[in-house]
């Protein structure tokens, strides 16, 4: 009886890809299929797509109840285990490798329509992590269309030939070549989109192929599809289409002459779906949803960072997140390595006008940087693990003559170092470089081996023999090739280097070119993604001025994400998601960064934390905050309707303090204007708001939170005084007046105020402790920062404070409303003034030269 249900079974799930489920259970019902089984038939079926819409990872929130339609791979098909096979063969293990990507893949097709519906037009974002395997999962997600009866394969590669034809390349290798048979190609590797004679040949009904066709984001090329797609048109009733856009942040979105081809293309294809791919979500957020027809109004869906991806926070740290303790962020690995801004007009023009003609100076810096690459390459051969490509980055420009100059130094330097291998002296310094950056970064903790001098010195001659000085940028022929054998480069270069190029063994970067758009500079990062067998090895030279922003950015990244799968778990649609994450308040500076100018932005403060960790050291600005502290406890003590004293603990509690004390301390505490989240207006006037609108915030609980161990004390008021914290800063250091201190608040200082034992609660259970007892209560947290905070030993980049006056740090908490939030609007512009900037050239995107 089992045996003849599972039959039937396999019955309905054949009809399944001929028909979408609703038509396939009529089919059932004609065939004689009694009313009861039908039943059991459908509710195996539901149990296999629950599972899929609950799988753990990856996180998606979804329009509507989508019908989940695909339940995973059958035993019949064909291109997703031809894709299996050669990720095994690549050294993919089972688990979790090949069964994450499996699960993550099978979840974005579930999101698809069915491809036998009659008509549909679908969008979606996919949102990834820079070089963590994006094209691999959505070569998946075509594997797996393909398998089940979708047709036409639209990809859009970026905009430079270099990534498309990366992008071809794979495809073909993982796609085509192990089902010949089952592919036609309207592109090839040296050739984008060109017109074909006759369209039927591809989309009759007797061609039962699938057709792949990879087109870089040029509007000629685009206008040419959406043309012959056009004239194809009595053929493409029955042809259901995916058009995967990959790094769809890019251009898509930019830009006034992409957007509308892409819809013109989709308009062509009666069945449709698009889906965008991104490491940068906050471009394809940032679209305001009603205006923009590719905003991904079906589904978003997150992807969990893979094992052993080096993301930004692993390289950059970044500061803690609502509810993190701040000895529980890592300040990143030692593997940032400081250019000084003297430097930068010797490695970039100062203007436009000083390109032509310039020559660059090999400073210590870069010196050191490039000797320090031909050790790496020495030391990964004598390893013999990994990656076998070997690739150093130099990025000052996006200016192609800027490349072209660095071609003569650096070819110098090469043959300088070659012949000084025989020389005692050089020898030395280079075993003095060797031991101190292995010292820096221990290969034990990475489970690699460490390399000795002695063991890579026999090896450096072959480097040097081997290696090529690559100036690869949109006017050069002379490109990275991967393709032939292992390589060993110095890549100067520009956006095509930049971005969605994948750089084999990338293992140093010299970077100094700085962007306005924090998206853009995260797509910069070539040096993220795997480091199997160098892991120890990475370095990076960069200014702290764009070291400082990297780790911003980290932290706006890490809680981007976090509130993307905290939203998908709260049966949001991805359009009531979009407007959460626009009034985002770290969101702020990205917006700004990206428009350029002053703009105004919509920020909503409800259920967050702020906290200030950028303070000016300078005893003026420090003496300015201690003022408005102490007047804020002296007020908050008179007014305070009960006082908790609970100085053996280092902490004081002045409870249901009237907001107004609370606001006029905002009004004059000076916020550090590299927070923009941070903005004193916007919090007054959202603290009002939410008086005026929902009778929130009239309350306050002012707490002090001090370090009872330290005999070194602060005092805010007669009567009040505590032990001071220390906040050690991190090393890197834009101005001698800045000081990072990256976080300041801990979990338990959130609950300084609840009743009951506090300090093993999670940060759920504060949130909830504080929606049940005080639901309506702001809490504002003063934290006294000794000035000179030596770090302890412990801290290996982390410098003493060395302030000119004790620091003052300040903690917002406020309350989760239990229904709408409140939002305020403010001017804000991103402080770009000390940095010359260039921004992305999409003047490739109109180019006629396809």
């Amino acid at each position: 009886m089992i045996d003849e249900f599972d039959d039937m079974y396999d019955t309905f799930k054949a009809l399944l890809d001929t028909f979408p489920p609703s038509e396939a259970v009529k089919r059932l019902e004609q065939l004689g299929i009694g009313p009861e089984v039908v039943e059991q038939i459908r509710g195996r079926h539901e149990q296999h797509t629950i599972r899929i819409k609950e799988l753990e990872e990856p996180h998606a929130v979804v329009l509507g109840n989508r019908d989940t339609w695909y339940t995973g791979p059958h035993a019949k098909d064909k291109c997703w285990p031809a894709i299996v096979d050669l990720l095994r063969k690549d050294g993919w293990s089972a688990d979790p490798g090949i069964r994450s990507l499996d699960d993550s893949s099978t979840r974005v097709v579930s999101l698809l329509n069915h491809p036998k519906e009659k008509s549909f037009s679908t969008r979606g974002l996919v949102v990834g992590h820079v070089q963590s395997g994006k094209t691999t999962n959505f070569t998946s997600v075509m594997a797996k269309a393909a398998d089940r009866g979708y047709k036409l394969f639209i990809v859009l590669a970026g905009i430079h030939n270099g990534l498309r034809r990366q992008t071809q390349a794979r495809l073909v290798q993982q796609l085509v070549e192990p089902n010949p048979s089952m592919w036609s190609q309207l592109t090839g590797l040296d050739k984008d989109f060109t017109p074909q004679e006759n369209p039927a040949s591809y989309f009759g009904k007797s061609n039962r192929t699938r057709v792949l066709c990879v087109v870089k984001k040029n509007a000629a090329v685009l206008r040419k599809l959406a043309r012959w797609l056009e004239q194809a048109s009595e053929y493409l009733a029955d042809c259901p289409a995916l058009i995967i856009d990959d790094e769809a942040d890019q251009a898509t979105v930019a830009t006034k002459s992409i957007n509308p081809l892409i819809l013109d293309i989709m308009s062509t294809l009666p069945r449709s779906a698009y889906v965008g791919y991104t490491a940068s979500p906050f471009a394809n957020l940032l679209i305001d949803p009603s205006a923009e027809d590719l905003y991904p109004k079906d589904f978003v869906v997150n992807l969990p960072k893979p094992d052993g991806h080096f993301g930004t926070e692993v390289l950059f740290g970044r500061h803690a997140l609502d509810g993190e303790d701040p000895e529980q962020v890592d300040d990143g690995h030692d593997m940032i390595r400081s250019v000084p801004e003297d430097d930068v007009p010797c490695v970039r023009p100062d203007t436009r006008a000083d390109v032509e003609g310039f020559e660059p100076i090999m400073t210590e810096t870069l010196r050191r940087a490039v000797e320090y690459f031909w050790l790496v390459t020495a030391a990964r051969r004598v390893r013999g693990t990994g990656n076998p490509h070997n690739t150093m980055l130099i990025h000052t420009s996006v200016n192609t003559a800027v490349h072209n100059s660095f071609e003569r130094p650096l070819k110098l330097l090469l043959n300088r170092f070659a012949g000084s291998l025989h020389n005692a002296e050089a020898l030395s310094r280079l075993r003095r470089m060797w031991e101190q950056e292995t010292a820096r970064v221990p290969a034990e903790d990475f489970g690699e081996i460490p390399v000795s001098f002695e063991q890579l010195l026999p090896q450096l001659p072959g480097v040097l023999e081997s290696c090529r000085i690559v100036m690869d940028n949109s006017s050069s022929e002379d490109r990275l090739d991967y393709e032939n054998g292992p390589v060993v480069a110095i890549a100067v270069g520009g956006n095509t280097l930049s971005r969605g190029l994948t750089l084999e063994g990338l293992s140093v970067s010299y970077f100094v070119r700085a962007v306005s758009a924090y998206d853009t500079l995260l797509q910069m990062g070539r040096w993220f993604g795997f480091r199997n067998g160098y892991a120890d090895l990475p370095r990076i030279w960069m200014t702290d001025e764009l070291a400082e922003w990297f780790r911003h950015l980290a932290t706006v990244e890490t809680e981007m994400r976090r509130d993307i799968d905290i939203y998908m778990t709260e049966d949001e649609t991805p359009l009531s998601f979009a407007v959460r994450l626009r009034t985002h308040p770290k969101l702020r500076v990205t917006a700004a960064a990206k428009m350029r100018d002053a703009i105004t932005a919509a920020s909503a403060y409800g259920g967050q934390r702020v906290q200030t960790h950028y303070f000016h050291t300078n005893a003026e600005w420090l003496g300015h905050n201690i003022d408005a502290a102490r007047d804020l406890v002296t007020a908050s003590k008179a007014n305070a309707v009960r006082i908790s004293d609970r100085s053996a603990e280092g902490r004081y509690v002045f409870r249901e303090v009237p907001y107004d004390v609370v606001t006029e301390f905002l009004s004059r505490y000076r916020f550090h204007e590299k927070s923009p989240e941070n903005d004193s207006n916007l919090i007054v006037d959202y603290i009002r708001k939410r008086i005026t609108t929902a009778g929130s915030l009239r309350r306050w609980n002012v707490a002090i939170v001090g370090n009872p161990g330290n005999k070194e004390t602060f005092t805010f008021a007669p009567g009040v005084t505590v032990g001071r914290n220390i906040r050690a800063r991190v090393t890197s250091n834009p101005s001698p007046d800045f000081a990072d201190i990256k976080t300041l608040m801990s979990r338990r200082d959130a609950a300084v105020d609840l009743r009951g034992d506090t300090t093993k609660l999670t940060e759920e259970e504060i949130k909830e402790a504080r929606r049940l007892q005080l639901p309506d209560t702001g809490l504002l947290v003063l934290y006294p920062i000794d000035k000179i905070s030596e770090p302890s030993p412990s801290k290996k980049l982390r410098v003493a404070l060395n302030a000119e006056e004790h620091v003052i740090g300040v903690g917002l908490v406020f309350p989760k409303p239990p229904f709408a939030d409140s939002t305020v609007k403010g001017y804000i512009s991103a402080d770009l003034s000390n940095v010359r900037l260039e921004d992305e050239d999409f003047s490739l995107l109109d180019s006629e030269d396809a």
